[in-house]
């Protein structure tokens, strides 16, 4: 398993196969393209993940990915937002992945980072790299705010930047986490269901009173594979 790959596993919501394959992911932890200090980091991640109970490492996961948009794992909504620029944008990357004879769910999207890890994974050294480049300020923006709330998905993140070899710097990033406003607090939250019932009205199905899930829903998780 790459680099990429175990990243993307390791950030993607935890279903409860990734349990029944630890030691692949230990062993692919010790990958000689990073320092010994970021291999014994990733280690440590999947060691806690692993001793962690599966539903409460799934609800630890809403809690952080799924709360605001400030740490949504969907690229494009950092650089368009809700613009009709990322619409094209995510079609113009489904016709790459299938292009390159990677196929999506109907229900997958496109931009959902560990998704486009899984991809990058497959592809040359040279167009990984080229695409981490270009998404680095949005990897370090995350590092930055997951450093921030103590998460320990920062470590992952911050290889991701690495990887890209940019010139994000993370110093002035998490400087620039401390100040923000969060948007995942339980007052920020009531903020957003207040928008919504504004957009919708009063009419709007019950279904919107389900919390908005930002990860792609899969008919079929992908297996965990080299």
């Amino acid at each position: 398993m790459s680099v990429l790959k175990l990243i993307g596993v390791l950030l993607d919501y935890p279903r409860d196969e990734l349990w029944q394959h630890g030691e692949e992911l230990l062993e692919a932890c010790d990958d000689p393209a990073l320092s010994p200090a970021r291999r014994r980091q990733l280690q440590t991640f999947v060691r806690d993940l692993l001793a962690t109970d599966p539903l409460d490492a799934q609800d630890r996961w809403l809690a952080t990915f799924d709360r605001g948009r400030s740490m949504s794992l969907l690229v494009f909504e950092h650089i368009h937002g809700e613009s009709r620029d990322r619409g094209q944008a995510m079609v113009d990357l489904i016709d790459a992945y299938r292009k390159n004879g990677f196929e999506l769910d109907a229900r997958e999207l496109p931009d959902y980072l560990p998704l486009l890890l899984e991809y990058l994974s497959h592809r040359p050294q040279a167009e990984a790299k080229d695409w981490l480049h270009h998404i680095g300020h949005i990897a370090g923006m995350l590092a930055a705010r997951a450093a921030e709330r103590q998460l320990p998905h920062a470590v992952l993140l911050e290889i991701l930047v690495e990887a890209g070899e940019g010139k994000v710097n993370l110093a002035v990033l998490r400087q620039r986490a401390s100040e923000e406003v969060r948007d995942d607090t339980v007052e920020a939250m009531d903020r957003l269901w207040e928008e919504e019932a504004v957009r919708f009205g009063t009419d709007a199905p019950s279904q919107d009173c389900d919390p908005p899930h930002r990860s792609p829903a899969r008919a079929q998780p992908r297996e965990i594979q080299p």
